[in-house]
């Protein structure tokens, strides 16, 4: 399976991976080596923590390469009023009675509890492309689906709380 990231993406995978390898690695070998000096490594907490965190930092650089590795580069070649990347959609949902703010954004960046959903998502998929005032039907199984219509579109970028999810 393909990860479909952004130019953008792409190069903020590829900092985090250059500051974990130059900056946090040497950093955690020196707290493993202070750990191990302190003496009898089998109740050595330290040593655990301190091997434990060099373990998940090497994790996440094989985590980014792969994904980087693996990814097909997407474009945004939506105009200004239809659903796109990085664009902030405010959507009626008929069969709650309620409006919802979504910011559509590549998987690597996807929070929905920050009101950021996938491009790959059923709701991301659904919506891209359309403009204010389509009713969209959003598929997420065979037996459910549900009606949205799109109140506004808002262009917007990346901002800080848009950061790389972890694993």
């Amino acid at each position: 399976m393909h990860n479909e990231l952004t130019k953008k993406d792409i190069e903020d995978m590829q900092a985090e991976i250059d500051n974990r390898k130059i900056n946090i690695r040497k950093e955690l070998l020196e707290d493993v080596k202070e750990a191990r000096a302190q003496g009898d490594l089998s109740e050595n907490f330290e040593y655990y923590a301190a091997k434990r965190a060099k373990n998940q930092n090497e994790s996440r650089i094989r985590f980014l390469e792969r994904m980087i590795k693996t990814a097909k580069i997407i474009d945004d070649d939506s105009s200004d009023d239809q659903v796109g990347m990085n664009k902030t959609v405010t959507v009626y949902v008929e069969e709650d009675d309620v409006e919802e703010v979504y910011k559509i954004v590549t998987t690597i960046r996807a929070d929905s509890l920050k009101g950021t959903i996938s491009v790959e998502s059923p709701l991301g998929k659904a919506l891209m492309g359309h403009k204010v005032g389509d009713r969209v039907n959003i598929v997420i199984s065979k037996d459910y689906n549900y009606d949205v219509i799109i109140k506004k579109i808002e262009n917007t970028e990346l901002t800080d709380d848009d950061k790389l999810r972890d694993f």
